[in-house]
């Protein structure tokens, strides 16, 4: 599946210090660059003695600098009016973290840092280090010297005794929102996502085919235009708040609980939620004879959330009807109905339609594509509230 080029155009630096994790570099710079960023690196020399230069220059098609000259290739990338759109410091040690919250310059990184703070680019800093030295107070305090000036910092995983770097998904994820424009600053966004499990027995399970891949890709847009994403479902996605529901009834409990306590100005509902819940049978049902199950028909919490929170409102219509059934839900509140068939769910791609009071678009295409479209025309058609 081709990835959407949301960096196209844009021009990333990628400064790499002295961690072992410095041999993961080559890896997030094409995942950079199937993004469609150009990527041009900076290596501190204790870098070059753990992965050498040239295999940057090969991975990023432009000359590694590891020493600065009279070209003053720092201010030409990161000064005012410079060609970078981001810093983004993969990774960074703790001796580098120390040296910017300082404003010490003794290496090609920390002398680009400090030319991209004073010219306000966008500033990744992706920590990598034994987890004793992450925990040290002099580390702790030096990061939220550098959050107080608007750097964004990506946690580490934490594994083995260490403070891993981050993954390279999780990082692509960060600088994407860094250098997007953040139109969705301070909106919280809540969205539930994937199929609901509904116990027949106690082995069995009434669901559906729905893979949740259509939630993902639009809590993960969302993140990148700089929302706070709130995510109902049964899966973990990276960078937002996962609130596990595998039934309907945990689905419906979550989402008010969610509305209730945080709020949500935005809501989505892509989740293929139950329609009903079969009257669930103690023990195993025996194999080898024909059974009925009970069906007991559910609320519907789409109309809830609408009613009570008045969110801004997109619904999933599951058919082909893109007639009737979507003027109702417009009508009920819905700011925009997206309409999808059923070949579209476990797929990575479909059909979708879709239609607000002022129109309808189809797109076909990946499901990420489709996010990218759903946000786009969110974003057009309800510019006095964003």
């Amino acid at each position: 599946m081709t990835a959407v080029q949301l960096l196209k155009g844009r021009e990333i630096v990628i400064g790499v210090t002295g961690s072992i994790a410095a041999v993961e570099v080559v890896k997030l710079v094409h995942a950079l660059q199937r993004r469609g960023a150009g990527v041009h690196a900076v290596m501190s020399r204790a870098a070059t003695e753990i992965i050498h230069p040239e295999a940057l220059t090969y991975a990023t098609g432009k000359p590694t600098i590891t020493r600065l000259s009279g070209m003053v290739e720092h201010v030409i990338s990161c000064g005012d009016g410079g060609t970078a759109d981001l810093l983004l410091i993969a990774p960074c040690t703790a001796n580098t973290i120390g040296k910017i919250a300082a404003g010490i310059d003794d290496t090609p990184v920390t002398t680009f840092a400090t030319t991209a703070l004073g010219s306000g680019i966008p500033i990744v800093v992706v920590p990598a280090m034994h987890q004793s030295m992450y925990r040290h107070p002099a580390v702790t305090e030096n990061l939220e010297q550098l959050r107080r000036w608007g750097i964004i910092i990506v946690g580490p995983r934490i594994e083995e005794g260490k403070a891993k770097i981050a993954e390279a998904g999780e990082i692509l994820l960060w600088c994407e929102r860094a250098v997007l424009g953040q139109p969705l600053k301070g909106k919280k966004v809540l969205i539930t996502s994937g199929p609901c499990r509904e116990p027949v027995d106690d082995i069995r399970v009434l669901t559906t085919r729905s893979s949740g891949l259509m939630g993902r890709e639009l809590a993960l847009q969302a993140f990148r235009l700089g929302a706070d994403v709130t995510v109902v479902h049964r899966d973990t996605f990276p960078c937002v708040v996962n609130v596990h529901a595998e039934t309907a009834q945990e689905m419906h409990d979550g989402v008010l609980r969610c509305c209730s306590d945080d709020g949500a100005d935005i809501y989505i509902s892509a989740s293929a939620i139950s329609d009903f819940a079969p009257v669930r049978v103690q023990g195993k049902i025996p194999s080898g004879k024909a059974r009925s199950l009970d069906l007991t028909p559910l609320p519907k919490l789409l109309d809830e959330v609408m009613v009570q929170f008045r969110p801004l409102t997109v619904a999933f219509n599951l058919g082909r009807d893109t007639g009737s059934k979507v003027q109702e839900l417009l009508t009920r509140g819905a700011s925009m109905v997206v309409t999808n068939t059923p070949e579209a769910m476990g797929n990575d791609r479909g059909e979708f339609v879709l239609q607000t009071k002022d129109g309808t678009m189809t797109v076909n295409a990946t499901k990420e594509e489709a996010a990218v479209a759903i946000w786009n025309a969110l974003l057009a058609g309800q510019q006095e509230k964003f």
